[in-house]
């Protein structure tokens, strides 16, 4: 029961992280009706900054302050790269973020150097001990986090003038252009908020095991995220993500006793989980169906 348990906050922990990163893909889908493959970019971006930033400024300082660099880099990635071609076939919107990602992580892998670079964070793989369960402190840090920072990102999109446009144009962008919204400048906040996540979810994965160029392949786990919760569903991407993170961890604990699956089970249970949930509702769980009149 203590392993239970023990792994079930373990889910907590990896989840809110899949949960921020998640976030990022569906505030871009929502407002653009495209997946940004070039999330893992800024992912690894985030955390990188963080590496250098965090010596001279303090962890504390370097998190936010990576955040907002990541999330201008990707601002004007969307002008530069993307906002010419609002219009064109989303197969080809997708490629070419596919080929940012490509673009951006050959840069940053460049100040990532041989050796594991580390993020200066006051965590480590200390743990706590708690009611008699061992509690890592960077898991404690990534559910506190992310809790904070879903919570301001649902104030904003429900009581801020600009939270309301991302809205509008959300359900439709005709009507919400003659309505007098900026559908371009809503374009714009959507990038930069999702690369802002996908910082501080990077930051998060590499508190203790330290920065790789292998890092970015976690975020590759959102996807069964967004897909079981629901390509544009907010608080599907926030539950689905939790879902995952306990599912995975469940599965790391008790994969001994499941010999004949192999050694990492633990590894494919996110898509196990979205193959699962799609078979009985196509559209995720908190998805909006899609009803087409012939």
């Amino acid at each position: 029961m203590t392993a239970l348990l023990e792994s079930i906050l373990r889910g907590l922990g990896v989840g809110s992280v899949y949960a921020l990163l998640a976030l990022g893909f569906v505030i871009i889908y929502k407002s653009m009706r495209v997946i940004s493959f070039a999330q893992p970019a800024f992912m690894l971006t985030g955390a990188v900054l963080v590496t250098y930033l965090s010596p001279p400024l303090g962890f504390y300082v370097a998190v936010p302050l990576a955040a907002l660099l990541t999330g201008a880099l990707a601002l004007g990635t969307e002008r530069v790269a993307i906002r010419p071609m609002v219009g064109r076939p989303v197969f080809t919107v997708a490629i070419i973020t596919l080929g940012i990602d490509i673009a951006v992580r050959v840069v940053v892998n460049g100040w990532i150097g041989l050796n594991v670079r580390q993020t200066g964070d006051p965590w480590g793989l200390k743990t706590w001990k708690i009611a008699g369960l061992l509690v890592e402190r960077r898991h404690a840090a990534m559910l506190v986090a992310a809790t904070v920072l879903v919570a301001g990102l649902f104030a904003f999109f429900r009581y801020t003038r600009m939270g309301l446009a991302m809205r509008a144009t959300s359900y439709d962008q005709e009507a919400a252009l003659a309505q007098g919204v900026s559908v371009g400048a809503v374009f714009g906040l959507s990038w930069f908020l999702a690369g802002a996540l996908a910082s501080v979810a990077g930051t998060f994965v590499a508190v203790g095991p330290g920065v790789t160029e292998s890092l970015w392949i976690v975020a590759l786990t959102a996807l069964p995220v967004i897909i079981l919760g629901g390509l544009d569903s907010l608080p599907g991407a926030v539950i689905g993500g939790l879902v995952v993170g306990i599912v995975q961890e469940v599965t790391a604990t008790y994969q001994g006793h499941l010999d004949f699956l192999g050694g990492n089970v633990s590894v494919i249970t996110p898509y196990i989980v979205m193959l699962v949930v799609l078979l009985v509702k196509p559209y995720g769980l908190f998805g909006t169906r899609e009803v087409e009149r012939v």
